[in-house]
C-alpha cells in the first residue's frame, strides 16, 4: 500500500530536508521502519532504546491517533496519510546568529539593504530560521506592502508586517476610530476613539518597530488613484469590507501585476487566498460577479467575532511574508476557509477562468471601471424623484408620537438585536419574515419601518410595495442608530 509519511517541520532535517516521505507499506509500524530505514537519523527522535515510539511523539493515520487503534499494526491502505506529531518546546534558548543562514558569509552583498546590529538582534527569531535567514530578513526589509485599510484585517496584518521588518508599509483608510471597532481592531484603543484611523495605526506600526518607513494614504481607494497607489508597492493585502472595493483592488492588481493577498470575514467565518494573475486565478475567476446589493449583509448589520479578523488577518500577514521570501508553497489556486465556531478549516482548489473578463484569455476589462455602478450601489439619478422613498428623522417621530399621531412601528432587525435595543411600542418583524407576516401589518394605519441604520428597512418598504402592500411606508432616517442620537441616548448603540 503507497502511503505518504508527513514530516514536521523540527524533524525534516534528519529526513534529508524533506516534508514527506512516500513509502509502500501493510501497517503503520512497518511504514515507520521503513522511513527510518532510510533515514537512521530519525530512529532516536522516533523510538527509544526499546524501540517503542516516545512518549513526546504520536502518529496520526489521517486525523486518528494510532494509539486508539491497532497502534503500529494498525493497518494503511492506499492514499493514506501518516502523521508525526512531536511536541514543540514554543522556543527559549537564543541562538546568535553568526553567518548568512544561507551558507554565505554575513550580509555578503546581493544587493538588499543591509541589517544594523540592533536589527539583527530584533529579528534572531526569524534569521535563524533556515528557510529566512541573513538573506530572507533582508529581502524583507527591501519590501513594500501596501494594506486596504486598517480595519479588523489591516489591524492584526499591520502589526505582524511592521514587527516581521518588512521595510516600507503603506496604509489607505480614510475612516475614524469608532467605540464599537475596539473589540477587533487591535490596533487602535479607546484613547484613539474619534482620530482617523490611518493616524492611530501609523502610532501604533512606529512604536512596533521605528524602522519601518510607514507611508500614509488617508484617501478612499478609487479608479483613479489605484493603478498609481498600487505600482508603487511589492504586494498588496486586501482589508476592505466592501465589494466595490473588493473588486477594484483585484482588477488593479491584474493591471499592474502585483500579487493580492485576499480575506475576508462574517461573523464566525472567514476565507484567504492570494490572487495573482501571472500564476493562477484572480478574485474574479472565483466570484465572477458580486451578489445583489444588501443580499449579503455586511459586519455592522451581522456581526463578527471579535478574534476572527485576527486569525484572518495573521494568515494574511503570514502569506505576504512568505511571497516576499520566495516561499514555494504560497496559497495561489487555494482558497482556505475557516469556520471559528466550530474551528474547522478547510481548503478549495481554484482554478483560472480562461474566460475572465479581466485575466482570461481575451480580458474584456483592460482598465478600471466604476465598480460602484458594477455591483449596483450607484444612487439612482437626480431626475427620478417620483418614486423616491418616503422618509422621517427620528425627531420627526418623536414629535408625532408625542401629539398622539396613529403610527405603527415596524422594527426589521433579527431578534438578537431586538434584545439590544428598541424604540418603544415597536413591533418585531425581521426582513426575512416581511413577506410571510405582511398580514401583521395594517395597511390603514401609516408604518414606520426601522432597522439600525436604514438600509435594511428600505430593502423591506421596496419588498412590500412589490407585493403589492397598500399602506403608507415610511423609512426611519438613520434607523434605531438615530432615535439613540436624536431621541433617546440611553438606547444602546451597537
Amino acid at each position: 500500500m503507497s502511503v505518504t509519511i508527513a514530516i514536521p517541520t523540527a524533524l525534516r532535517q534528519f529526513a534529508g530536508g524533506q516534508s514527506e516521505v512516500k513509502v509502500e507499506a501493510a501497517t503503520a509500524g512497518e511504514a515507520l521502519n521503513l522511513l527510518i530505514a532510510s533515514h537512521a537519523e530519525l530512529r532516536r527522535h522516533l523510538f527509544n532504546d526499546q524501540n517503542a515510539l516516545r512518549n513526546f511523539v504520536n502518529v496520526y493515520l489521517n486525523d486518528e491517533d494510532i494509539r486508539h487503534r491497532n497502534g503500529p499494526d494498525t493497518p494503511v491502505k492506499d492514499g493514506d496519510t501518516i502523521l508525526i506529531v512531536p511536541s514543540i518546546a514554543g522556543g527559549a534558548a537564543v541562538l546568535e546568529p553568526t553567518a548568512d543562514q544561507d551558507g554565505g558569509t554575513p550580509q555578503q552583498d546581493l544587493g538588499l539593504p543591509m541589517l544594523s546590529n540592533e536589527e539583527i538582534a530584533r529579528y534572531s527569531r526569524h534569521v535563524i530560521i533556515p528557510e529566512v535567514g541573513m538573506t530572507g530578513q533582508r529581502k524583507l526589509k527591501a519590501a513594500s506592502v501596501l494594506m486596504i485599510g486598517t480595519g479588523g484585517l489591516g489591524a492584526p496584518l499591520g502589526m505582524y508586517l511592521a514587527a516581521a521588518g518588512v521595510g516600507r508599509l503603506g496604509l489607505v483608510d480614510f475612516d475614524v476610530v469608532d467605540v464599537s471597532n475596539l473589540q477587533r481592531q487591535i490596533i487602535h484603543g479607546t484613547r484613539d476613539v474619534g482620530r482617523p484611523k490611518i493616524a492611530s495605526a501609523r502610532d501604533r506600526l512606529e512604536d512596533i518597530n521605528p524602522h519601518v518607513e510607514i507611508e500614509t494614504h488617508e484617501t478612499r481607494l478609487n479608479s483613479a488613484n489605484a493603478l498609481q497607489l498600487f505600482r508603487n508597492y511589492d504586494v498588496i493585502v486586501d482589508g476592505t469590507d466592501n465589494f466595490p472595493t473588493r473588486y477594484l483592488v483585484n482588477d488593479a492588481c491584474v493591471l499592474t501585476g502585483k500579487p493580492n493577498v485576499y480575506g475576508s470575514i462574517f461573523r464566525f467565518e472567514g476565507q484567504a487566498s492570494v490572487f495573482w494573475a501571472e500564476r493562477g486565478a484572480c478574485y474574479r475567476c472565483l466570484y465572477s460577479e458580486p451578489p445583489p446589493p444588501g443580499l449579503v449583509p455586511s459586519c455592522a448589520e451581522g456581526g463578527v467575532l471579535g478574534v476572527l479578523p485576527g486569525i484572518v488577518g495573521a494568515i494574511q500577514a503570514t502569506e505576504a511574508l512568505k511571497i516576499i521570501l520566495g516561499a514555494p508553497d504560497i496559497m495561489v489556486n487555494r482558497l482556505l476557509l475557516f469556520d471559528a465556531w466550530r474551528m474547522r478549516f478547510r481548503e478549495l482548489k481554484l482554478r483560472k477562468n480562461p474566460d475572465c473578463p479581466v485575466c482570461g484569455d481575451n480580458p474584456t476589462i483592460t482598465e478600471l471601471i466604476d465598480y460602484e455602478e458594477f455591483c449596483g450601489v450607484t444612487p439612482p439619478p437626480p431626475a427620478a424623484t417620483e418614486n423616491k422613498m418616503e422618509e422621517i428623522t427620528a425627531t420627526e417621530l418623536k414629535q408625532r408620537l408625542d401629539r398622539g399621531d396613529d403610527i405603527q412601528i415596524i422594527d426589521v432587525r433579527e431578534p438578537h438585536e431586538y434584545e439590544i435595543a428598541l424604540i418603544p411600542g415597536s413591533r418585531l418583524i425581521p426582513l426575512g419574515q416581511v413577506l410571510g407576516r405582511m398580514n401583521e401589518i395594517d395597511a390603514g394605519l401609516e408604518t414606520v419601518v426601522h432597522c439600525k441604520m436604514g438600509g435594511r428597512s428600505a430593502k423591506a418598504i421596496e419588498t412590500l410595495q412589490r407585493a403589492g402592500f397598500t399602506g403608507r411606508l415610511t423609512n426611519l432616517k438613520g434607523g434605531i442608530t438615530a432615535w439613540s442620537d436624536e431621541v433617546d441616548p440611553s438606547v444602546p448603540k451597537y
